[in-house]
């Protein structure tokens, strides 16, 4: 690109022609001046990181709430993890990286504080006003609720980042707009009328690497969390095919290794193993299909960035032995029963009175409808990290749960 700064570089290889193009978007929903120095996607990812949403992952539960120790990850430190594996993937697909970049940064705005168990009380106080689905809620904070710009709400993102962020696990609608798991969230449809995101296509590849990154992520990272915990052994991942013969291999190399230091060449073989099935599995599937553009990804029919048939049946039996063993462990179930406790509080007691949120939140919702009022108070306590949550409950009712 040459202009008044003069000859620089974008930091690319040349990408492959089914790659989503900087040069091609579709643009932004407010029309902006793009930038002499950075794409399109650079500069969404720029603004994803630098937003208040990014900086509350910190204190937001990914499996163990935040305070449990200082060490296990939070929904920040994994969106980082899932960006790093995206961007590996896109990098060896030819892909753009910084679009799989911005997708895996941003995948987990919605989240509630307390993790999926927040997201089902949520969801349950919701459901006559429309539910709760993380996944819409993190189009409502990049798009509504995100409020740093003069000209405009949200970060005002490109099409092709909210195309992944809504799109990232597959389309939502048949041809016909029949959402294909249940009714689409009215958030999704109220912007797709504006910005059609064409929800009954696939996305991107890059979308498709965050959505198989954050895969990787969490079966990798969230065992290393169990044993850190204690709820997993070594011992108990031996039965497991996946983490099985990863340990068998790392022990014959090397006798008498010191469990921790074990565990983390389990972690780092298992990722290694599996980024590797999945480029060699993409390759395949793109040199079937022969997409000649990104749109010919988009109306392929077919996941492109996928695991190989055997990868995809061990990558199963670890998810069904970590819903067993970490996700159902009887600790685990006790905190998020304390957890599920804590927001249906929060949530009667603002819908009651929205005078209990602060400035900003509550004015004009003591006279709105209650489909109005409720969404409000979803939107303020989606935002809330673990912390902020519990500060909240310890102010407005004389017992609060013990989360530790």
């Amino acid at each position: 690109m040459t202009n008044e700064l003069g000859d620089i570089g974008f930091g690319y290889r040349p990408r492959a022609a089914y790659a989503s193009d900087p040069a091609k978007s579709r643009g932004r929903l407010y029309d902006e001046v793009e930038s002499p120095t950075r794409t399109p996607f650079q500069r969404d990812r720029d603004r994803i990181i630098h937003s208040t949403a990014f900086r509350r992952l910190k204190h937001k539960t990914q499996v163990f709430v935040a305070h449990e120790g200082d060490h296990y990850r939070t929904r920040l430190t994994h969106s980082i993890e899932v960006a790093q594996i995206a961007r590996a993937l896109a990098r060896a697909l030819r892909g753009d990286e910084d679009l799989a970049e911005a997708v895996a940064l941003v995948h987990d705005f919605g989240h509630t504080p307390f993790g999926h168990t927040g997201e089902d009380a949520l969801n349950e106080r919701m459901s006559q006003w429309g539910g709760f689905d993380h996944n819409a809620q993190s189009l409502r904070v990049v798009t509504r609720l995100e409020r740093r710009y003069a000209e405009f709400d949200g970060l005002n993102l490109t099409w092709e980042t909210l195309e992944g962020l809504v799109k990232h696990n597959g389309p939502l609608t048949d041809a016909k707009g029949k959402g294909l798991k249940g009714p689409v969230p009215q958030a999704i449809r109220d912007y797709s009328e504006l910005h059609d995101l064409e929800l009954d296509r696939f996305a991107g590849i890059e979308a498709q690497c965050a959505a198989i990154a954050d895969d990787i992520a969490y079966n990798t990272h969230d065992i290393d969390d169990g044993l850190r915990s204690g709820f997993l052994t070594l011992d108990m991942l031996e039965t497991v095919t996946l983490p099985g013969s990863i340990l068998a291999g790392v022990r014959a190399r090397y006798p008498g290794l010191d469990d921790v230091r074990t565990g983390h060449e389990l972690m780092r073989r298992q990722i290694t193993m599996m980024v590797e099935d999945v480029i060699v599995s993409t390759t395949a599937n793109l040199a079937r299909i022969k997409p000649d553009s990104a749109e010919a990804v988009r109306a392929a029919g077919e996941t492109m960035v996928t695991f190989s048939a055997q990868m995809s049946a061990t990558e199963k039996e670890l998810k069904t032995f970590l819903y067993k063993h970490l996700y159902r462990h009887d600790e685990v179930m006790r905190v998020r029963g304390d957890a599920e406790q804590i927001v249906r509080d929060l949530f009667d007691v603002y819908f009651a009175d929205p005078r209990a949120m602060p400035d900003g939140w509550r004015e004009g919702l003591d006279r709105a409808e209650d489909r109005i009022k409720a969404r409000s108070v979803a939107d303020f306590l989606a935002g809330m990290t673990d912390t902020y949550a519990l500060k909240e409950h310890r102010r407005l009712f004389d017992h609060t749960p013990d989360l530790s």
